[in-house]
């Protein structure tokens, strides 16, 4: 049994996990008033995703050399690229909403009667929800994976 595999599996799960709770948070609170506490909150939040993405990229690649099933794995199974590539696709999704938080708590900070556009709000949670959607593909494809599909 190898502890390094280990290790890495349980880092990347708990990152996957907790980037599902950031997208849950980002769903939730973009439904109501977006005053000027939410919207600072929603940026914090937003920039932990980032961080949290980039860690899940960092272990995984951890996960494609040092783990049990080695890199040979990983290169050959589409299923391995169908989940990168949802990954991928969420993660080009978020660029819109952190684009968009950033500017509203600016906004917002400058001026304290700043309501959000109503067609930009409409736009993000478009946004977030497609995030969701596609989310939901990487644990399918996860699954697959451990199981032994697409190789």
């Amino acid at each position: 049994m190898d502890t390094t595999d280990l290790v890495l599996a349980i880092f990347h799960h708990l990152l996957v996990f907790s980037l599902a709770g950031i997208i849950g948070a980002e769903f939730v609170l973009i439904r109501g008033d977006l005053g000027t506490a939410t919207l600072k909150r929603l940026a914090g939040i937003d920039r932990h995703y980032g961080i949290i993405a980039t860690l899940i990229i960092v272990v995984g690649i951890g996960r494609v050399f040092y783990g049990l099933k080695g890199w040979e794995f990983y290169v050959h199974n589409w299923v391995f690229w169908a989940k990168i590539a949802a990954f991928v696709m969420v993660g080009l999704l978020s660029i819109i909403p952190t684009v968009r938080f950033i500017s509203w708590s600016r906004q917002a900070s400058g001026n304290a009667s700043f309501q959000v556009p109503t067609a930009e709000l409409a736009s993000v949670k478009t946004y977030i929800r497609a995030e969701a959607f596609i989310f939901l593909l990487i644990p399918v494809f996860a699954a697959a994976m451990a199981r032994g599909y697409g190789y």
